[in-house]
């Protein structure tokens, strides 16, 4: 199983937004995921690790269970 920022309608956002302003607090979002990480190849994981570099962020390969 795998965790991230949910991905949310305008509508959801500003229901948020506003539960956000009565309580003074930032809320961040989690969606889970039924899907489990995947082996990769050198060459692969090479690849991989040069887009992260590139992209500033973290990639992970999974496959559906």
């Amino acid at each position: 199983m795998l965790s991230s920022l949910s991905k949310l309608s305008d509508e959801q956002l500003q229901e948020i937004r506003a539960l956000e302003k009565s309580i003074g607090k930032t809320l961040l979002s989690y969606s889970s995921y039924d899907v489990v990480a995947d082996n990769l190849t050198e060459e692969e994981l090479e690849k991989v690790h040069e887009l992260e570099g590139t992209l500033g962020t973290v990639l992970v390969a999974v496959r559906e269970q």
